[in-house]
């Protein structure tokens, strides 16, 4: 089992994409692996015929053999490389994932043709196992659809497009029959991998983070002047929303308070030298945290651009690791669900994590006493106390609330 993430300690084999004892080409597609970070195709990188150690379904320790490629009795241990991979995760703040180690590898044989691919019954399109399943589910034929995928792969959004099937999250799967309790019938729901390692990483999070909040509460009447005057110029490009804006002054009030862009890592502060943020996406029953880099050195436009094209990848099962690796900062908005504010867990091992409440209109006093209406949201700061202090940490969110309240600065 390949090491495809740097925090990876297992993987589960969820389809072989090539039958046993076939002869596979070095850079075929071999097999799909889901780690706690994604799900991925993995390559051959060596010419052989194919021997399964570890069938579908099961989950292996990473150096565990899975597989040989070789040519008659012993063959070698099969050496693969991750392909351009296709993830749903639980956490972006891990390090780009490392290359899969090399195992060892028999001498090369002569290159020989691609073998038959095992993961589409009945056809040859390239497709992913859950496509596959909806597919025989609905009665579509799956070599009918075009794909979106990674390659031209066949995903879910296809296979339910093609059905005419609005996307909605999967129910999971209850245990067999209701547990009676004093409490009433009810049934237990087995997390999935991904939702396992967000409740494991947000428990080790809580336990071992010394956490404070500061709050403050930020006019937005200008913000939504400037957001107005965009919309009339934008044209054809995307409008930037109140969370680019937000995310835009975040980063350059990160690049002023280079200890709210660290890290605490081993008694130790990492102040980060580029300005990464996280953008929080919902998505299938879980929590996604695609990347946009360097945002202190784009424009609003630029940083419009970056988060439509991430939360599409992600509602589309898309993102690839990179894109949800590298980041210094995240920003979590609950304003669209109404919510007033909102107090987020860190994401180890980020200084601090900013939390963006909803615009509501209010009345307040102007400037000469009178009473006027103001457009107020609330912005809560929860950080690392090992790394920022409440002084520190006031004047960073003050930095934010003060560009927000004077837009015009963002686009300097």
């Amino acid at each position: 089992m390949p090491k495809l993430s740097d925090s990876m300690e297992e993987g589960t084999i969820l389809s072989w994409l090539v039958v046993p004892g076939a002869e596979v080409a070095a850079g075929q597609d071999l097999l799909e692996v889901e780690t706690d970070k994604a799900t991925m195709t993995v390559q051959a990188e060596a010419a052989g015929a194919l021997e399964i150690l570890v069938e579908e379904g099961e989950a292996v320790a990473v150096g565990t053999p899975i597989a040989r490629l070789g040519e008659g009795a012993g063959p070698a241990a099969v050496d693969v490389v991750p392909a351009a991979p296709r993830a749903t995760v639980a956490d972006a703040a891990e390090p780009t994932p490392a290359e899969a180690p090399a195992l060892t590898e028999a001498p090369a044989p002569t290159p020989v043709a691609p073998a038959p691919v095992a993961s589409a019954p009945g056809g040859t399109r390239r497709s992913t196992p859950l496509a596959r399943r909806l597919a025989a589910d609905h009665g579509v034929a799956i070599d009918s659809i075009d794909g979106s995928g990674v390659g031209g792969r066949v995903v879910k959004a296809d296979v339910l497009a093609a059905a005419g099937i609005e996307a909605t999250p999967e129910p999971e799967s209850p245990s067999p029959g209701p547990i009676e309790t004093a409490k009433g019938g009810s049934n237990t729901v087995e997390l999935s991998r991904l939702q396992a390692v967000i409740a494991r990483r947000m428990a080790e999070a809580k336990a071992t983070v010394p956490h404070f909040q500061v709050e403050t509460e930020v006019r937005m009447d200008a913000a939504i002047a400037l957001r107005t005057e965009l919309k009339r110029l934008a044209g054809e490009d995307p409008v930037p929303s109140f969370n680019d804006l937000i995310v835009r002054a975040a980063a350059i009030a990160l690049r002023r308070h280079p200890k709210a862009n660290g890290s605490y890592v081993g008694s130790a502060f990492e102040l980060h030298d580029r300005v990464n943020i996280g953008i929080a996406v919902a998505a299938e029953d879980t929590l996604i945290v695609p990347t946009i880099f360097d945002v202190d050195k784009k424009s609003l436009g630029e940083i419009a651009r970056d988060a439509r094209r991430l939360a599409g990848r992600v509602r589309a099962g898309e993102v690839t690791p990179p894109e949800l690796a590298g980041g210094t900062f995240t920003v979590s908005n609950l304003g669209m669900f109404g919510m007033t504010a909102i107090y987020p867990v860190i994401n180890p091992p980020q200084a601090a994590i900013l939390g963006v409440g909803r615009t509501r209109a209010t009345l307040a006093r102007g400037e000469g006493g009178e009473i006027v209406d103001v457009s107020l949201m609330t912005l809560t700061l929860s950080c690392d106390h090992r790394i920022l202090y409440g002084a520190e940490a006031a004047e960073f969110l003050g930095a934010i609330r003060d560009l927000l309240e004077s837009p015009l600065r963002l686009a300097l």
